[in-house]
């Protein structure tokens, strides 16, 4: 099955995830298909926290991949962003 989760990045103590679509059996930061975007928990003010390609997350979707949890708040919080 694929599903679109979060791959880690960063140092130690400095998180950084992508956003990736990739087979359910591979490892967390393993071999991805498509990088949709990416998720900084720890930005400041001046940067962006999520950066998320919707119309990417959608056509994949509508193929049959499954959002995980995070992501699929983080969905939900940048398409608020988008239509407000």
């Amino acid at each position: 099955m694929v599903k679109i989760r979060l791959a880690r990045g960063g140092a130690k103590k400095r998180p950084f995830y992508h956003i990736v679509v990739t087979d359910q059996r591979n490892k967390r930061d393993g071999r991805s298909i498509e990088r949709v975007g990416y998720y900084n928990p720890i930005a400041t003010a001046t940067e962006q926290r999520v950066v998320l390609d919707t119309e990417r997350v959608k056509h994949w979707v509508s193929n049959g991949a499954q959002l995980t949890d995070k992501v699929r708040v983080l969905f939900k919080e940048v398409s608020a962003q988008a239509s407000a």
